[in-house]
């Protein structure tokens, strides 16, 4: 088999997971989330990845949530993204073929977070798995060290992987390190394509050539987002560093008051008309303190933060 072709290039939403109350998804909100993000030109959707809690959720609950999904960015015309890691190896490939027989247009996976590979080798055995299950769909792999605990050079992996998986077209890159990620830009002839995961450095990223992004703040900040990336792909690097100061001053007072996934869900409730509600556990939703310093944070920083957190 011939080595599948992934032309998307971008921003992708790593979107949040919306629960009810009582923990269950919430479900029929998710047509008005990505008319939400359409309307604001995000047209590629990542679902089940860390900021949607996906290794918080079952796996009946993993499927239903993508097969909503499925339906409401076919409405909107989106680019979806399903991440399938973060469980045991047979429900992966479960959730695999699942994505395949429902046509996403792109899977990303984690490694085991058990028994972890060791070795570039090892990965690309079990990606292989994964891509055997899921032929037809261009296969991403998903690096993220910090939650991990797993850091196999991605610049080396992805010189090592040669033809041995045909649907495999690239990684997310979710580090800091910047001479790595300019590696695994580089490798074998700029084959792969690269989405970095932090929102911190997209202007750095953008002067070593990225042009591809999966970012929470997407979700909260869209325009702003749209405007960085904008003036990294034009060389404007002034334009491009000013804007990155703005967002990441406003990512810094959201996030100190707790977990990535807990803060940026309360952050997307005060700025936007899409209520995700609360995390799901071992996650908690932030204190009352914490919420009136955020408020007070963003209106600081000129955004128009809700006084009353839904």
């Amino acid at each position: 088999m011939s080595q599948l072709s992934y032309t998307y290039r971008g921003l992708i939403a790593p979107v949040l997971t919306p629960f009810n109350n009582n923990g269950s998804l919430n479900l029929d909100i998710i047509p008005q989330y990505a008319t939400y993000l359409a309307k604001k030109g995000i047209n590629g959707i990542l679902v089940n990845g860390t900021s949607g809690e996906g290794m918080s959720m079952s796996v009946a609950e993993r499927k239903l949530i993508t097969e909503v999904w499925v339906k409401a960015a076919k409405s909107t015309k989106q680019h979806l993204m399903i991440q399938i890691g973060g469980a045991p190896l047979p429900d992966v490939i479960e959730l695999a073929k699942h994505a395949e027989n429902l046509h996403v247009d792109s899977i990303l996976c984690l490694p085991e977070l058990y028994f972890k590979p060791t070795t570039p080798q090892q990965l690309t055995e079990y990606l292989e798995k994964i891509g055997k299950a899921a032929p037809s769909t261009p296969l991403l792999y998903y690096h993220i060290p910090m939650l991990t605990n797993f850091n196999i050079h991605m610049g080396q992996f992805l010189e090592s992987i040669g033809d041995k998986i045909p649907s495999f077209v690239g990684i997310k890159f979710t580090s800091a390190n910047l001479e790595e990620g300019a590696q695994a830009l580089r490798a074998n002839n700029m084959k792969y394509v690269i989405f970095l995961g932090n929102d911190q450095i997209v202007n750095a990223a953008c002067a070593l050539g990225m042009d591809s992004f999966i970012l929470t703040s997407i979700n909260i900040f869209p325009e702003l987002t749209l405007d960085l990336l904008a003036a990294g792909r034009n060389g404007d690097m002034l334009r491009a560093k000013n804007i990155q100061e703005k967002l990441s001053s406003a990512v810094l007072v959201i996030t100190k008051h707790g977990n990535w996934v807990q803060t940026m869900k309360t952050a997307m409730s005060l700025l936007t008309e899409i209520n995700v509600g609360l995390p799901r556990a071992p996650l908690k939703s932030i204190s009352s303190d914490a919420l009136t310093t955020m408020i007070t944070d963003l209106t600081n920083l000129g955004y128009q933060a809700k006084l009353k957190h839904n």
